[in-house]
């Protein structure tokens, strides 16, 4: 019998700070000269943890040399710190790019985003378009929208916008309390992962993908939940996308998406002609989790796709 072993990668975490005395805090795995740079933004009430099944599915091009990959926790999320500005989606993009400074700062780098993290790489590249076509050479987008995601009262979005800042101020301003309340139903508890499966996950998840996911989300805080919630009404980069068409654009929906349904992908879609839109059946929101495989596969096209480059150039 032949043994198995497990890859071994290099491993460490960073701490980048932002001009406005942020903290964001990035996991980085692979060898500082790999060839390409794997960039993963994650989403709202989330952390780097939703791209543990993907990052892992990416261990072997890792340990080969092949590709290096930073993780990262937005601010106000994971083991980042808020700062002093005020929060938009805008913002999260100044902070990617200020993480792509100091971490990536030459070669080829892909860009992977779900759900707030994909808006967050196309508020990045309203901002600073030079970037696009000559550092990064790839983007995905998985689970996001350009904007209007409030438009549909019938949406999750919708029926959170339609709650009024009162009310938020005030769970806000009770935060102990709410989060006392909230400690009574963790993650394990089945009502807890019924509300959890029933919102961010296709018919095909398994119970230990929704206990995990609930798990992270979890250990959100009460006042990313708020403060964010803003943030996601007003971002709308439907007329800036410019930037994107100059390299290859992969985008992924799940047909069950109750957060950033299918209209927000094919309207992605419309605008990048060239983009490649993968529907995937009996799937969620949380697609980084229900398919990582397919997302993998498309990140490493995207990352073949900017060695070609770099060899053509």
């Amino acid at each position: 019998m032949t043994a198995t072993t497990t890859p071994t990668v290099c491993r460490r975490v960073a701490a980048v700070p932002t001009p406005d005395g942020a903290t964001l805090h990035a996991t980085i795995t692979g060898r500082d000269y790999a060839p390409v740079t794997v960039v993963m933004a994650h989403g709202w009430t989330l952390a780097q943890a939703a791209w543990d099944d993907v990052a892992e599915l990416l261990t072997p091009r890792v340990a080969a040399g092949d590709l290096r990959v930073v993780r990262y926790d937005q601010r106000g999320h994971g083991r980042s710190t808020w700062g002093e500005a005020d929060i938009s989606i805008d913002r999260l993009g100044e902070d990617l790019g200020v993480l792509l400074d100091r971490l990536a700062p030459s070669g080829p780098v892909v860009l992977a985003g779900h759900s707030m993290g994909g808006m967050t790489i196309m508020a990045l590249a309203a901002a600073r378009p030079e970037l696009f076509g000559d550092r990064v050479r790839g983007v995905a987008l998985v689970s996001t929208a350009a904007g209007d995601l409030t438009s549909d009262p019938g949406s999750a979005p919708g029926r959170m916008a339609s709650v009024s800042p009162r009310v938020l101020n005030a769970a806000l301003a009770g935060a102990r309390v709410v989060e006392t309340l909230r400690r009574l139903l963790p993650p394990e508890h089945p009502r807890h992962q019924k509300m959890v499966r029933s919102l961010l996950y296709g018919a095909d998840a398994t119970d230990d993908m929704v206990l995990a996911g609930a798990e992270i989300m979890h250990a959100s805080t009460l006042r990313s939940f708020i403060a964010f919630l803003p943030a996601l009404e007003f971002h709308d980069k439907r007329q800036e996308l410019a930037a994107l068409a100059r390299v290859p654009v992969e985008i992924f929906v799940g047909d069950s998406d109750n957060l950033t349904p299918r209209r927000h992908s094919n309207h992605l879609a419309e605008v990048l002609p060239e983009a490649a839109l993968h529907v995937v059946e009996r799937t969620g929101h949380m697609l980084t989790q229900e398919r990582p495989r397919l997302v993998t596969d498309g990140i490493e096209r995207l990352a073949a796709a900017a060695l070609a480059d770099r060899a053509a150039a």
